[in-house]
């Protein structure tokens, strides 16, 4: 699997992978108390004391977590570092190092002439990653990108016995694939979902197969929960400083009751191993996405069917809104759902069936989770009053493929361009409607909001442009409301975004 973030110095990488061994450090903590507590006494009820071990955790658990093994017949030429499933990082090591030598031997078939010979026929590659066993029947959970494009897939028990499976199905989404042992069996050891959330501060315990190593148990605490790595709009994941590496993905992440309460997916790291930042699926979105594979394969999400993004406060003050709560609508999709019921741009939504959404990614995630012909209550800001609009979801397509249709080539008389008092100069549209933006001050209040030359702006203040004189006008119509900034409904490259300008207070 590619990298879901990539920088110099910092990398989200999928914690699935082939076998390198990195030198490591551990460390150990104790717990003893040697001194009475002399300060006031605070946390009195929070629960039972830690654990002395997971020892016996471990052992229960276990059997239950496979080693995934993958084979993908894929052209050599893609077999590069970066490739498939995993990627290969060999260290800048002097001549005379020690470890030098281990490194090339995996280093030299990808580098050697005949790896380079063009039209080289197809050969196989292996990757390896985890799983967890949730029938004894043998359904198997694990990452989608850990068996995505594999022509075998075998797991192995921890007692080395190898099984054949199949895949159910897989969740591109959310990262998640149902697999399913071929033989018939009904004696195989499985684990279950925890039912509660788990919290900041729990104790969890990783188990999988780091580097193919095989089962390796780490242990660590939830660090933080709805963690966004922009991995998709679904993101919603828990944070562990649990030790995860390569070959963890897939593998469960479990309480101190031994119920699965987190998928491991992916790590953060500046270098390619841990560091103790690994991020989890949580185990309500599991279940929500595995009992939709094991019924019927594939997995339905509710269609709204319009285009959001998140508010800032300049934004809402722009509208005329309390807070930056919501999720604001730039455009609905014609003929979707949320077009026929009413839904306009501009609108924000505020909840879902009395729930509260704070932000775009929360809205787009609670849309998913209701099946299509489900129909929700939208709480709605639409020019400063509350609405209520009723909207039946229809089924969202698994690819997407409407991309903006560019604006046609018009010949026509440049016309002039005039100044605004918010640090642009604006014309008439030639090809529509709207304002076209032909310059901007670099050192004005909507350079800092990030109009450029070129934006199309079809609205300020809520009212619709057809002359620059309009965007004066509705300048000066939100200053006398008393709004510290204007809204202005921008299009750029045939997408619609909202921007909240602030207005320059004049002397």
């Amino acid at each position: 699997m590619p990298n879901m973030l990539s920088t110099p110095k910092r990398k989200l990488i999928a914690a699935s992978g082939i076998a390198m061994i990195v030198a490591a450090g551990t460390l150990g903590a104790g717990f003893m108390n040697t001194q009475p507590a002399i300060a006031q006494q605070v946390g009195e009820n929070v629960g039972n004391p830690p654990m002395t071990g997971f020892a016996d955790l471990v052992e229960s658990v276990s059997p239950a977590v496979v080693s995934v093994q993958v084979r993908s017949e894929v052209p050599m030429q893609q077999m590069q570092r970066g490739g498939p499933n995993f990627e290969f990082e060999f260290p800048d090591l002097p001549e005379d190092h020690p470890l030098r030598r281990f490194f090339e031997q995996f280093e030299e078939p990808f580098n050697s002439p005949e790896s380079q010979r063009p039209n080289r026929p197809r050969e196989f590659m292996q990757a390896v990653g985890s799983g967890f066993i949730i029938s004894a029947d043998g359904y198997i959970v694990t990452n989608n990108h850990v068996i995505e494009n594999a022509s075998e897939v075998t797991v192995l028990l921890e007692d080395d016995t190898e099984l054949a499976v199949d895949v159910v199905g897989t969740d591109p989404r959310t990262d998640l694939a149902l697999l399913k042992v071929r033989e018939e069996r009904s004696d195989l050891p499985f684990v279950e979902f925890a039912d509660a959330e788990a919290r900041v501060g729990d104790w969890v315990v990783a188990v999988g197969n780091p580097f193919g190593l095989g089962g390796t148990v780490t242990a660590g605490i939830v660090s933080a929960r709805g963690r966004d790595i922009n991995a998709s709009y679904y993101d919603d994941f828990l944070q562990i400083d649990a030790a995860v590496n390569r070959g963890n993905s897939g593998g469960p992440s479990f309480n101190t009751e031994g119920q699965v309460v987190g998928v491991n997916t992916a790590i953060f790291s500046p270098s390619g191993g841990n560091v103790g930042i690994a991020f989890a699926i949580p185990a309500a979105t599991a279940q929500t996405v595995i009992s939709q594979l094991v019924n019927d394969g594939v997995v339905t999400r509710g269609f709204l069917g319009v285009s959001l993004q998140d508010l800032n406060d300049e934004l809402a003050d722009a509208l005329g809104l309390a807070n930056a709560n919501g999720a604001l609508v730039t455009e609905p999709i014609e003929g979707a759902p949320a077009a026929d019921a009413g839904v306009e741009s501009g609108d924000v939504v505020v909840s879902v069936d009395g729930q509260g959404v704070n932000n775009a990614r929360e809205l787009s995630r609670v849309i998913s989770q209701r099946s299509p012909g489900t129909s929700v209550e939208l709480g709605i800001i639409r020019d400063g009053e509350e609405l209520d609009i009723s909207v039946t979801l229809e089924r969202l397509a698994e690819e997407e493929t409407e991309q903006p249709t560019p604006p046609a080539d018009v010949e026509e008389q440049e016309p002039e361009a005039t100044s605004s008092d918010i640090g642009i100069s604006v014309m008439t549209n030639p090809e529509g409607e709207g304002l076209v933006v032909e310059s901007v001050d670099p050192n004005g209040p909507a350079a800092g909001r990030g109009i450029a030359t070129g934006d199309v702006i079809e609205q300020a203040n809520g009212g619709a442009l057809s002359a620059p004189e309009d965007l004066d006008a509705a300048i000066d119509a939100a200053a006398s409301e008393g709004k510290t900034a204007i809204s202005l409904r921008v299009i750029r490259d045939g997408t619609v975004r909202f921007v909240g300008v602030p207005l320059e207070v004049q002397e």
